[in-house]
């Protein structure tokens, strides 16, 4: 059974009902929008949280697509650094080989490029390892050159043993290496180049000078052609000093090489 406040509530609604169906058109039309007012927030949060998983749903998209595009744009990246070594390279070895046109123009050489694969660090300055033999036509004591960074040849030593697939090469300075030198002033003064310095191996001695060599500071040093090995007028470096020995019967000299012995990545072996 209903209590009595259950009947108050009964009636107070068949009343309320009555009164708003007796109310005239205008009237009910306010009172239908003041209701709706009422819950219109409702309504806007119902819909906002249908959209909220499609607006989730784009943006895990759109981050989605981010991805891949960083990744497509990164492995692009690599390639064109790729790209970019390989063209420097080339460009490398093309002004290399224009140096090396350029050279032959100068005198009748006939070039060979080769790349240094190794180098001893207990003799570093005094051999290294080419990726030539005997199958490219290397043979024992075929010169040696470098680029010296002015598109300028300079000797750096010479083939002194030949394998199948690769050569040793040993250097200016080392005691192995002597060769016949000339003094590029007026008397052309003919020395042995001999044993690097024990502080700087950029420097070498140049010996058995004739005791009235005019020699003078900066004067350039190159190859005589004497001995049968080195063809005449390779550069080798500039005179440092001088000074007489042995009681003033001959002329030592030092001598700065225009080779930098210590960064060689690519040579050119000289063929006769």
């Amino acid at each position: 059974m209903f209590k009595r406040k259950n009947y108050f509530a009964l009636g107070a609604v068949v009343l309320v009902t009555l009164a708003i169906f007796s109310l005239p058109p205008r009237a009910t039309s306010r009172f239908k929008l003041a209701v709706g007012s009422l819950f219109l927030p409702l309504f806007g949060l119902a819909n906002t949280a249908q959209q909220l998983p499609v607006t989730a749903a784009d943006e895990i998209l759109s981050r989605r697509e981010l991805i891949q595009q960083n990744e497509s744009l990164r492995r692009e990246n690599q390639q064109l650094k790729f790209l970019q070594l390989q063209t420097a390279a080339t460009a490398r070895e093309n002004d290399q080989l224009r140096s090396a046109i350029g050279w032959q123009k100068l005198r009748p050489w006939k070039l060979k490029l080769a790349r240094v694969v190794m180098r001893d660090p207990a003799n570093w300055w005094r051999s290294a390892q080419i990726d030539l033999g005997s199958r490219d036509g290397i043979s024992t004591n075929l010169p040696v050159l470098m680029n010296n960074g002015l598109n300028q040849p300079c000797l750096i030593g010479r083939v002194s043993s030949v394998d199948q697939f690769k050569s040793q090469i040993i250097l200016i300075g080392d005691p192995n290496c002597r060769v016949s030198a000339r003094v590029e002033n007026p008397t052309h003064d003919i020395g042995v180049l001999g044993a690097g310095g024990p502080l700087d191996d950029s420097l070498v001695g140049l010996s058995y000078l004739s005791s009235g060599a005019n020699l003078k500071s900066g004067q350039s040093v190159v190859t005589s052609g004497e001995g049968g090995i080195f063809p005449p007028g390779i550069p080798i470096g500039q005179i440092v000093d001088a000074q007489q020995v042995e009681f003033g019967l001959y002329t030592e000299a030092r001598v700065k090489l225009n080779a930098n012995l210590g960064a060689l990545e690519e040579v050119w072996v000289l063929f006769p």
